[in-house]
Order: C-alpha cells, then structure tokens, then sequence
C-alpha cells in the first residue's frame, strides 16, 4: 500500500491541477489580433461555417470561470506570456479553448461568469468551463458537466441562443481527468477503478447526447490527456519518466469514449469528433525534432513554475507574500506550465499534432 500510496498522491494532486488547464492553444500572441482568413480558406468550400464556440469543461479548457479570491489561475505568474497578467486561464497564456476558436474562425467564447456584461459580448458563444470540475462532483465547490450543460439549457430556454445559433455552432467537451483524481484521493488505491471509469464514460455519453439534442451541430470532446505524465506525476522520478499504471487506466477510459461516440456518431450522422489528446501529448513529449516544423521541448517532463518543495506550487506564497515556487527562463522552452496544465508553447504544439482531426469539423 505505501508504494500505492506514493502513486496515488501525486497522481490526485496532478489531477487536481490537470483538470484546470484545457484552455490554452492560439497559435501565438502576434497572431493573435489579426485576420482569421490566412489558413481557413478551405471552411467556405463547405456547407457551413461555425459562428459561435459553446465550452464545458474543466481547467484545459476554462478561460476565467473560477473565483478569483481562491483561485490559483487568477494570482501571478498565470497568465504571463499572454495577456501579461492573469486572466483565470491555468496557464502562462492561452489554452485550449483559445486556440480551437482560432481554428474555428472566432474570437474566444466569455466565461459564463461575465455573462451579464452585455449581449454583444455573447456573439461568440459562451464558456461554461470551471476548472477542477468533472463529469460527476470532485474537490472543488463548482458546476459539474450537468450543471454546466444547465446553464446552457437556461440560456436556450430565454431565447438568448437560437435554433439557428445552435446549428451553427461548435461545441467543446474537456472533462474526466478531475473526477479520477477525485476518486484516488477518496479510495487511495486503483481498486473498483475499471467499473469507476465505465460510470464516468457512461454519464460523459449521455451528456454529450444532451448537447446535441439542444441543437449543436458539432461536438468536440476531448480524450484524456496521459496523466501519467504530468509533472504531479512525474515529480517522484525526478520528471525523467511517466507513471505507467496511471496510463493504462487512461487508455481504459479513452478506449471506452472512442466506442461511445462511435455509437453516437451511428445514431447523429457523425455530430461528434474526438480530439486525442493522449497521442498528441505523447507526441510532443516524445518528439526529437526530427519533423521538420514540429516543436521540440528539451526536458518536456519538467514544467516552467515549481513550488520550492512538495508543500508548494506554481503561485505559492507564505503569510508575508514571499514567492515559493520558480518559474524557468523562458516559458517557451517548456511543454508543462505547472503540475498538471501546458504552457502556451505547450498547447500549440499539441494544437499543431491535431491539425488532421481538427479538418474533420469542415
């Protein structure tokens, strides 16, 4: 058990981290403010082109959602490279909900929590993603992915999103990595974990149907990430190497999700797509630079902003405001931001790796 023990401890609190962080993937901050048309030519051949971005998630994905008072993402260094301060993304910058909008053709969807800013500010779609959620409830007091999709639901029933909205939109699914870190932190031991990640892909299924049943024409949800390799995991073998337990159980899961939405995409003329974040990952973490054009991270275990010790993290100060985490050089040079979420360079290089599935949107 305390070989489990050492497994589990990082794995849930990698976990924790994990799921906060699917929001980042623009593909660079001097791009940022021009013209979406350079490499979308090919979206007016076809029959549609998506107008707004509904997102539910968890922190890969929120861009601002979370309570600013207790929540990491909002306090130095997040958001450092890109806007320069932080904005409630887990990461130095953009994440991947930023960059799916930029591949979609539009401006970053708000956060649901700035929704009574004005109605023009809804033209793009709406994030509904809080980090460190799940499918089912985990560590944090935020919305579930049934609450999530609640929202939505309320949204479309006051007539703020309409059936013509809905068919030309896109939606964003990033959501499972919490609830399993939840559940090791709860049972501290892979016990029952099998019948545990059918639940959650079962109840992942029948919320996706619910999505498009709304109306959404497109949904894209994610596979789980390798969370053997995140830094939370990694840090017990000085970052040189992944917890392969932790991955087999990630390979469970997305094998699972790739039979469940085969069986949607049966019954809805193919409304769903998977972004295999898994191989794009490895990938990344696995590439020698020997693509011409692909990046390359030197120690891509290693992430950016540490916590001086394993009482710490990324962010961490004591009672007078002193700094208890480093942060490297360059945020480019790393894959990882923090114990579980990409840095920007981290994101569009994974965003690059998923070009090929991305098309299928068109």
């Amino acid at each position: 058990m305390e070989l489990a023990q050492t497994l589990f401890l990082p794995l849930v609190l990698c976990l924790l981290s994990l799921l906060t962080q699917q929001s980042a993937l623009l593909v660079s901050a001097g791009h940022h403010h021009g013209h979406h048309h350079h490499h979308h030519t090919h979206r007016y051949l076809f029959d549609w082109r998506p107008t707004k971005l509904f997102v539910f998630g968890d922190s890969y994905s929120d861009t601002g959602n979370n309570i600013k008072s207790v929540t990491k993402s909002w306090k130095y260094p997040y958001g450092i490279t890109f806007p320069g301060k932080p904005t409630g993304r887990f990461s130095d910058g953009r994440v991947l909900t930023d960059f799916l909008a930029k591949f979609v053709g539009v401006k970053s969807p708000i956060p649901y929590k700035f929704r009574n800013v004005g109605v023009k500010h809804l033209k793009y779609g709406m994030n509904f993603a809080y980090g460190g959620t799940g499918v089912f409830n985990t560590f944090v007091a935020a919305p579930n992915m049934t609450t999530q999709i609640d929202f939505f639901q309320q949204f479309i029933k006051d007539s703020v999103f309409n059936a013509q909205d809905l068919h030309s939109s896109v939606a964003l699914i990033t959501l499972a990595g919490n609830d399993y870190s939840y559940y090791l932190a709860q049972n501290n031991s892979y016990e029952g974990f099998k019948p545990f990640i059918t639940s959650v892909v079962n109840q992942l299924s029948v919320n996706l149907k619910r999505v498009y049943d709304m109306g959404v024409k497109k949904i894209v949800v994610t596979a789980l990430q390798p969370l053997g390799c995140l830094p939370s995991s990694t840090a017990a073998f000085s970052f040189q190497k992944c917890n392969g337990t932790a991955n087999l159980l990630v390979g469970f899961h997305n094998l699972l999700l790739q039979q469940a939405i085969a069986k949607l995409n049966n019954e809805t003329k193919s409304s769903f797509i998977v972004l295999d974040l898994y191989t794009s990952f490895m990938s990344v973490l696995k590439n020698k630079g020997d693509h011409l054009g692909s990046i390359k991270f030197e120690n891509p275990l290693r992430p950016c902003c540490v916590g001086i010790s394993s009482k710490y993290d990324c962010g961490s100060v004591d009672h007078s405001g002193a700094k208890k985490y480093t942060i490297c050089d360059n945020p480019k040079s790393a894959f990882f931001w923090d114990g579980a979420h990409p840095t920007q360079q981290g994101w569009l290089a994974v965003y690059s790796a998923l070009q090929g599935t991305l098309e299928e949107l068109y």
